[in-house]
C-alpha cells in the first residue's frame, strides 16, 4: 500500500515540518522585560473524529523528494476520498473509504512501475474514528501559517511487538501527528504520517496540510480500475 489512507489502516490516519507547530504561550510584562509562560493546562479535549460530510483543499508534501502537489479530501455519507497530485504532477494517488472498503490506487510515484488498486474490505468511517479514540493528546498549539490556526495536536501510532515497558526491540510500524481545530475535533488542518505505510517514500514521511475544510458534502468517486465492493 502507498501514501495517505493506506497509512490509516495501520494508525487509522503540511505545511512545514513539525517546527511549524509551536506550543501557544502567553507573555507577562516585568520590570526587566517579558516572561514567556505556557498556558495553564485545561481538561483533555475530545479526540479527532472525521465527519460523514466534508470537503477541503490543500497540499500534499513529500519533503525529502522536494515534492508539493495539490490535495483534496472529501467525504459524503460516511465515504471519503483523498486525492493528491494529478497526471501533470510527479505524484498522483487516490485513497478511499468506499462502501465499507478501503482502496488505495497510486497512478504515479518516482520509481514505481506497478499500479494496482489495493482493496481491503471491512474498513469504514466508524473503524477509523474508533482508532482515533486511542490517540494521545500532545497539547494545544498554533500552526504559524496564513491565517494562523489554533489547534489541538494528537498522536496515533502502532508499535510492534506490543511489549511492557523496558529494554525491548520495537518497530514503529506507523505513526501520525494530527492537528484538528481547537473548537472542532472534526475539522482537520494538518497531518503527518510516518512509518512503513509510507513505503514508497525513502524517508517514510509525508505531510498533508489543508487550506480549507468545510462541513458540507463532497464528492467521492471509485476509480474505474478499482473493483467494486462485494
Amino acid at each position: 500500500m502507498s501514501a495517505a489512507l493506506a497509512g490509516v489502516t495501520a494508525l487509522v490516519l503540511a505545511a512545514p515540518p513539525p517546527a511549524a507547530a509551536t506550543p501557544r504561550k502567553t507573555g507577562t510584562g516585568t520590570g526587566t522585560g517579558t516572561v514567556t509562560t505556557r498556558q495553564e493546562a485545561s481538561p483533555k479535549p475530545p479526540p479527532p473524529r472525521l465527519p460523514r460530510d466534508f470537503r477541503g483543499k490543500g497540499k500534499w508534501i513529500v519533503r525529502d523528494l522536494d515534492i508539493e502537489v495539490p490535495f483534496t479530501w472529501e467525504g459524503r455519507g460516511g465515504d471519503s476520498q483523498m486525492t493528491a497530485g494529478g497526471p501533470q504532477y510527479p505524484i498522483w494517488f487516490t485513497n478511499l473509504i468506499y462502501h465499507d472498503t478501503l482502496y488505495t490506487l497510486t497512478y504515479k510515484w518516482p520509481g514505481l512501475t506497478e499500479h494496482p488498486c489495493s482493496r481491503i474490505p471491512g474498513f469504514d468511517l466508524e473503524a477509523l474514528n474508533q482508532g482515533f479514540e486511542n490517540a494521545r493528546f500532545v497539547g494545544p498549539e498554533t500552526l504559524r501559517r496564513t491565517p494562523q490556526r489554533r489547534v489541538n495536536h494528537w498522536r496515533v501510532g502502532v508499535v510492534l511487538p506490543q511489549l511492557p515497558p523496558g529494554n525491548h526491540p520495537r518497530l514503529p510500524l506507523a505513526l501520525g501527528d494530527i492537528y484538528v481545530d481547537e473548537r472542532d475535533p472534526g475539522t482537520f488542518w494538518q497531518v503527518l504520517q510516518f512509518g512503513v505505510q509510507n513505503l514508497y517514500d525513502p524517508e517514510l514521511d509525508e505531510w498533508l496540510v489543508m487550506d480549507t475544510f468545510e462541513h458540507r458534502p463532497g464528492t467521492v468517486t471509485l476509480p474505474r480500475r478499482c473493483e467494486p465492493p462485494r
